[in-house]
């Protein structure tokens, strides 16, 4: 989960954001392996502040001085780079941007970014090079997820590709991922708030979570609510004889059969939980009017056509889980995916309402986008965590 308005890493419970340390075993779901940029520039022009650490100001401020690299609009005079006091720590610079919340170094008639084209990857900010990878680094490996308010992550939920986790993906080579990274020193994700699981049980608990998404063509609320029953039931186990990897294999394999909730109201308060953990200086206004009847006109009649990408969106919440850190349980983990699907049904219920017309996959494409900007880059994790804890209760 990220923060205060741009694609930065929150801190947790006992673990720290930080560079990853190429680790030599990374891991993504196979539907992002492939992931490459298409330039759709929405990272660009998101009015985020992107801290440029110091050798790379110092670079690119040189860049600029001899010539070499030139701001978007160099005409319009203004100093691309914002240094002052009370910058983010490790930051010597902010990119500045234009009247329009663009990056300086954005080219609007290419979607490019002028840096990347002309001094390549390597002389861009962390935060450039990383985003949208969102990444958990402990001792078993680099765990490398993506936040779909690309839309370029967000277009690959909807191909027909598997949902499992791979190993050693194409477009995440070992590296330094900024990310959340879990040191000896911290503890291991908790079954309960009262006993801790192994990493070989969170492993397992993990790969679970991600199968169950594996049935796309499920209802992914029937998806969920097996989750929930599966948490249940390993709350039963204690340590002995039989293994906590061993007793989520012996978890049932049916599903629960559960119907989608007629209407928003329990989406809606998942939505205002959500929401609570933003800072209010980052807060949307409220934009609720009219939902209800564009959930019942526009998106029920069409839900059922998109489980796949939905079931994919969700599996990509399970994996690479910043919550099972930051929170209380696994029960916790759940209640985090519960509400990114909550958050979907109330961004596809906006959207079909502002376009007036039947969800389809431009329009779920966008709610997805919109659901995870609020929870990545908007909402802070260890409120967010918090906050879904309670179930532990």
């Amino acid at each position: 989960m990220g923060s205060q308005g741009s694609p930065s890493s929150p801190g947790s419970r006992g673990a720290s954001p930080g560079d990853a340390r190429g680790f030599s075993n990374v891991y993504a779901l196979a539907f992002h392996a492939d992931y490459r940029c298409h330039n759709s520039g929405a990272c660009c022009t998101a009015h985020w502040d992107v801290p440029a650490e110091l050798p790379v100001y110092r670079s690119l401020r040189e860049a600029v001085s001899s010539g070499t690299l030139r701001a978007a609009d160099a005409s319009a005079g203004i100093y691309p780079f914002i240094v002052e006091a009370n910058l983010p720590d490790g930051a010597a610079a902010i990119l500045e941007r234009d009247d329009e919340g663009r990056c300086v170094f954005y080219a609007a008639d290419s979607k490019r970014c002028i840096v990347h084209r002309d001094l390549g990857e390597a002389a861009l900010p962390a935060t450039c090079r990383h985003f949208p990878r969102i990444s958990v680094q402990d001792a078993r490996g680099t765990f490398v997820s993506l936040s779909h308010f690309c839309p370029t992550a967000a277009s690959m939920l909807f191909r027909d590709l598997p949902v499992e986790i791979v190993s050693t993906p194409t477009a995440f080579p070992s590296a330094d991922y900024d990310g959340l990274v879990v040191t000896s020193d911290d503890l291991p994700p908790m079954l309960t708030p009262r006993m801790l699981m192994d990493l070989d049980g969170y492993t397992a608990w993990e790969r679970h979570m991600v199968a169950r998404f594996a049935d796309v063509h499920r209802r992914p609320v029937s998806v969920v609510a097996t989750l929930w029953r599966d948490a249940q039931l390993l709350l039963e186990w204690r340590p002995g004889s039989l293994t906590m990897t061993d007793a989520i294999a012996r978890l049932p394999r049916d599903y629960v059969d559960l119907q989608e909730e007629d209407g928003l109201s329990g989406s809606v308060r998942r939505f205002a939980e959500v929401m609570a953990a933003v800072p209010d200086d980052l807060k949307p206004a409220p934009d609720e009017a009219g939902l209800e009847a564009a959930m019942r006109e526009h998106v029920q009649p069409a839900w059922a056509k998109f489980n796949p990408p939905i079931n994919r969106y969700l599996a990509a919440k399970a994996f690479a889980s910043w919550t099972a850190y930051q929170g209380r349980g696994i029960r916790t983990i759940v209640r985090g995916i519960e509400a990114a699907l909550a958050l979907v049904r109330v961004e596809a219920s906006r959207q079909c309402r502002n376009a007036q017309r039947t969800l389809d996959a431009a329009l779920l494409l966008e709610a997805i986008r919109h659901a995870d900007f609020l929870l990545n880059h908007l909402a802070v994790g260890e409120e967010l965590a918090k906050a879904w804890s309670v179930v532990e209760k």
